[in-house]
């Protein structure tokens, strides 16, 4: 550890002290914090894996939940540091200057994002963009591993990850708050305002940041850019009566990246919706919903200032989702059904039709049964329809949960799909003046087929010390893998898209907490990822065979004016070796060694009086810097420092 890493740390160090020592002496102590109840989340209500209310430890489906709590906690700058510094075989990595996901062995557009259950258009390298999601006002992540297609159909084949927002509050609350990063020279932003009019409820939201390029050195691979972004949404509740309740949502995304000093590049998109819940009696509902989302790429001409777009990504979508609970039957029908068009302009397409379009449709049902107390069980079946492609695609699930005492026992059969989007389909683009890539009509869809196991243990030792430890078994069968192969066409040598041979991914996760009366937690999980490709053919994924999350926590509040959380959190990444071609002209392929590394953070916040909270943060505290800059080397120049202020404007009243 490095002389100015020490003294940072002692300067928070500091910081602490001194306002707990003022505290202490403007009111007595307080008693010893109340004890928590739920301590481990475990009576959390989620929804992502059944798509109707239940608590977390009444789930057949093994289910990861990330609470307001646990963000406040971590004090992640961006969603994409919450996930890799929460989940293990989860990383972001880097491919031509877009960030890219590997979550246990599947990419990122086999991972369905949602936000408040919506879909998000546009893509960068097959994943969204991620710039997109903020954590304000964030009341919880929750992620399904594993096949989902039953519920949600294409790309959730290797699990789902839906940011849920906060439920409007019973009056009024404000909140503004800054963030500054020392790597980037950050400055984060925001602001929120959530109020009721009698029946009606509104919650605005605003974020803006500006950060400069990180300077890796002339050897990276790695481009990154300095970048401005701006978002805005907007979510309007009304309970027209006891029975219905409607929600409309509007939301405004820009971001523009300084990619060279000719031209930079801009990212907007807007989107909107409006939902109805229909309680028609006890034993029924009835959810309604359509969403718009239009996510357009454009070059700004930083000499003539013109600003051209050249991608554009629509969709709307409406859906149709039913409830009945029958108790005589000790049970719960869901019905649903769904319509997207998508609409994709692109100059990745051939010069004379630059614009293409398809029709999906789908219907869904699924049975949720408790023949006792000890088991519940979940069986579904879906049916997706694709008009580009003309195909489609059956999706079946059977889940079942035992519980008994303090532990709970989950198997589970799930198969998923990923439909080949509209750039795979009609993909005709001369890549960087290099070589060309197409698009193959005739791709099937990727399918797997997810088998799960898991084994949950709870309870107390002793009066004041909780734990929860979860282990976790799964094997996916994965045919049709769609990547890009090398062709030769017109004695060129390019790329198209294609289903290459079957793999298989194995995995296992254990995750353990415990938390005790006077505030002190720790939280460790480890995951095991194991791609099994058949003897010659490249493994084409880059998921490390193991990799580690921790955290140790004390979170006290010592007065009504003081309370402190302090944390020690990283994570660990193996070794792993990546299939990847050696030269630009697609001629050979060669594995790359990239080398395990860990990464260690030491934050502490400070709640003041009257909504007051200071954060500070020192990452990479080890000063861990890789030998060289690639695709899968973390993003880091060594320890960095972060400093925040969050003010709740209404605790002032």
């Amino acid at each position: 550890m490095t002389i100015e890493v020490l003294k940072k740390l002692y300067i928070l160090s500091l910081i602490g002290l001194y306002a707990c020592g003022v505290a202490h002496a403007e009111e007595e102590p307080a008693d010893t914090a109340v004890w928590n109840k739920d301590p481990l989340g475990l009576e959390t209500v989620v929804v992502t894996a059944t798509r109707t209310p239940k608590t977390l430890k009444d789930i057949p489906v093994v289910t990861r939940v990330i609470t307001a709590e646990d963000i406040r906690k971590v004090d992640a700058t961006n969603v994409k540091d919450m996930l890799q510094q929460e989940l293990p075989g989860l990383e972001f990595t880097y491919s031509m200057g877009q960030q890219v996901l590997n979550m246990g062995g599947y990419d990122g557009n086999n991972i369905l994002f949602l936000v408040d259950g919506e879909r998000m258009a546009g893509e960068s390298m097959d994943n969204i963009d991620f710039s997109r999601l903020n954590l304000s006002n964030v009341a919880r992540i929750e992620i399904v591993k594993g096949a989902a297609s039953t519920l949600y159909g294409s790309s959730a084949m290797g699990g789902v990850i839906n940011i849920i927002t906060k439920e409007p509050s019973s009056t009024w609350a404000a909140n503004v708050n800054t963030r500054y990063e020392g790597a980037t020279k950050e400055w984060r932003h925001g602001a929120s305002a959530d109020f009721n009019i009698g029946k009606v409820n509104s919650l605005t939201t605003f974020q803006m940041t500006d950060a400069d390029a990180l300077h890796l050195g002339e050897e990276s691979s790695l481009p990154t850019y300095g970048s401005k972004s701006y978002n805005a949404k907007e979510r309007l509740v009304w309970q027209v009566s006891d029975a219905v309740k409607l929600t409309g949502r509007a939301g405004f995304f820009f971001r523009e990246r300084e990619s060279g000093t000719v031209s930079h590049e801009r990212y907007r998109d807007v989107n909107d919706g409006l939902r109805v819940n229909w309680s028609i009696n006890p034993l029924q509902d009835l959810e309604v919903a359509y969403s718009f989302d239009q996510y357009d790429k454009s070059d700004l001409n930083m000499l003539t200032r013109k600003d051209i777009r050249d991608y554009s990504n629509r969709q709307h979508i409406g859906r149709a989702l039913y409830n009945l609970h029958l108790p005589s039957w000790q049970s719960q029908l869901t019905a649903g059904a769904d319509y997207m068009n998508d609409y994709l302009m692109t100059y990745q397409f051939s010069d004379d039709d630059k614009d293409r379009s398809q029709n999906s449709y789908d219907a869904f049902v699924q049975w949720d049964y408790s023949p006792s107390k000890h088991w519940s069980l979940i069986g579904g079946l879906r049916y997706d329809y694709f008009s580009a492609a003309s195909m489609g695609k059956p999706t079946w699930k059977l889940a079942a949960m035992y519980k008994t005492g303090k532990h709970q026992f989950r198997a589970s059969y799930a198969s998923g799909f990923r439909a080949p989007s509209l750039k795979e389909l009609y993909m005709n683009f001369f890549m960087g003046g290099i070589f060309m890539i197409y698009g193959n009509p005739d791709l099937k869809c990727e399918t797997n087929h997810n088998l799960a196991v898991s084994w949950t243990n709870y309870g107390s030792l002793g009066a004041n010390l909780k734990y929860c430890l979860t282990t976790a078994g799964y094997y996916n069968f994965f045919y049709n893998y769609i990547t890009t192969a090398t062709v030769q066409r017109e004695g060129k040598t390019g790329q198209m898209y294609t289903n290459i041979a079957n793999q298989q991914i194995a995995g296992a996760n254990v995750t353990a907490q415990l938390h005790h009366h006077d505030g002190m937690e720790a939280k460790v999980s480890y995951a095991f990822t194991k791609n099994i490709v058949k003897k010659g053919q490249p493994d084409l994924t880059a998921a490390r065979p193991h990799s580690l999350t921790w955290r140790i926590g004390y979170d006290h509040q010592f007065t009504p004016n003081y309370g402190l959380n302090a944390a020690l959190s990283g994570r660990f990444l193996s070794a792993v070796d990546v299939t990847e071609y050696t030269s630009s002209a697609l001629e050979e392929m060669t594995q790359t060694h990239y080398e395990g590394y860990s990464l260690w953070k030491v934050s502490l916040s400070q709640r003041f009086v009257k909504g007051i909270t200071l954060n500070c943060a020192v990452d990479n505290i080890f000063n861990y810097q890789p030998k060289n800059y690639y695709a899968n080397s973390p993003v880091t120049l060594g320890t960095t420092m972060t400093v925040g202020l969050s003010i709740d404007i209404d605790k002032f009243f």
